[in-house]
């Protein structure tokens, strides 16, 4: 025979089991039913960069849009995501490259936007000035190699095959070279207003050999979002160069443990 003592220590704990797996059950019923993900691309680079994540994406049974923003301004860079959310038909999750990053942190707040999910990508919080927090980290190569026109930049061929694009084949990064989008003097300064990823989970992947934005700055944002992290040796484009890794970190985020 229970005592009451015993009997209502049993029932607290029995309680707590069933909230607990009810949950469990919430979350993985939530993430079965995800089937959005949006796609959003850095400087010197567009839409077309996430080509071999999408193919992987479609192939499990997502729905994936890659947003094509101007690389003008990063209000700009969130209306264009804002637009492509809109488009979506429930859950999503919002993934950003490199500049991105930024764009995510903003977009995300979005109530759509289930997770984020951030690759070798810039992480700032509300008004942070990600200038000055990049300074307190030495400088990557890359940024000496940004070439300047009237009043936009582009990689010079050097800085973008070494730095840039550096573990990818040499004529496919010659082509990425070619068709690579050029930024305006302003894009790099805006500040995002708020930081979804303090309210949202999120994902990041590391490029331990990445040469634009230093590994050990993604490795504290990632740190300080508590963000489920992976590292992958890999260059900048991580997801060009190693889109399965990606494509299974965006899957976690949305559930899955597998394509």
């Amino acid at each position: 025979m229970l005592n009451r003592r015993t009997f209502s220590t049993a029932l607290a704990a029995g309680m707590a089991t069933t909230l607990l797996t009810g949950a469990d059950k919430a979350r993985a019923q939530t993430g079965s039913k995800i089937r959005n993900v949006v796609l959003v691309h850095g400087a010197y680079a567009d839409g077309s960069s996430w080509s071999e994540v999408i193919g992987i994406l479609q192939k499990a049974g997502f729905n994936a849009t890659a947003v094509q923003h101007p690389l003008t301004t990063l209000e700009a860079g969130v209306e264009a995501t804002r637009r492509a959310i809109a488009l979506q038909d429930g859950p999503t999750i919002l993934v950003g490259h490199s500049f991105a990053g930024m764009i995510v942190t903003e977009a995300g707040i979005d109530p759509k936007v289930s997770s984020l999910v951030y690759v070798a990508a810039r992480a700032p919080d509300a008004a942070e000035d990600y200038t000055a927090l990049a300074k307190t980290f030495p400088a990557p190569p890359a940024s000496a190699g940004l070439v300047w026109s009237g009043g936009y930049g582009k990689l010079g061929e050097e800085a973008f095959l070494r730095d840039f694009a550096g573990d990818l084949p040499s004529e496919k990064a010659r082509i990425l070279y070619a068709v690579q989008a050029p930024i305006s003097d302003q894009l790099f300064s805006g500040k995002t207003t708020q930081a979804a990823w303090r309210s949202k989970p999120s994902w990041y992947a590391v490029s331990t050999e990445d040469r634009t934005i230093n590994p050990d700055l993604e490795r504290f944002m990632a740190k300080r979002m508590n963000a489920k992290t992976i590292e992958v040796k890999a260059s900048h484009l991580s997801l060009i160069s190693h889109p399965h890794e990606i494509a299974q970190l965006i899957l976690e985020a949305a559930g899955r443990q597998s394509a």
